[in-house]
């Protein structure tokens, strides 16, 4: 019963992960790529402002589902389960150490003051983005594959 209730959460957990991220990658960042600084600017403090603490209880919430699953559940299983909590360790790690403190920096400025020196930090944003949404969409593969095993 319990590695049902987890195998659920665990797979709900991921799948909004790697739903979230994909749908960013796929429409929100080609909007933002678009447009001029001081409406990025604008566009990114209004777009991130409710991430927090949503995302980051989600994608831990889920990690350490999928960790309890690598301690409870059937060998092979087991495995699987492991492997998709450290990829969503990475989504995590990925996303604090790399996009936040970006994201942090554009939320610190006045869209309608942009310093003349200002490093637009949209492409290093994307890769960053990019593949923390590879590592949720792995994990999201691992948590539906575990599942289908019980």
């Amino acid at each position: 019963m319990i590695v049902d209730a987890l195998s659920l959460l665990a797979l709900l957990g991921s799948g909004v992960t790697a739903g979230v991220l994909f749908a960013v990658a796929l429409s929100v960042l080609p909007a933002l790529q678009a447009m001029p600084a001081e409406r990025y600017v604008y566009a990114h403090q209004l777009i991130g402002k409710h991430w927090d603490p949503v995302m980051p209880i989600i994608v831990l919430s889920s990690a350490v589902a999928n960790g309890v699953l690598a301690l409870v559940a059937a060998p092979l299983m087991s495995y699987v389960d492991a492997l998709a909590g450290v990829l969503l360790l990475g989504v995590s790690v990925v996303s604090h150490f790399c996009n936040v403190p970006l994201n942090r920096t554009v939320k610190g400025l006045d869209p309608e003051r942009i310093p003349p020196d200002w490093r637009d930090p949209r492409p290093v944003w994307r890769r960053w983005h990019l593949l923390r949404t590879t590592l949720a969409l792995a994990a999201l593969a691992a948590n539906a594959a575990a599942a289908l095993m019980t």
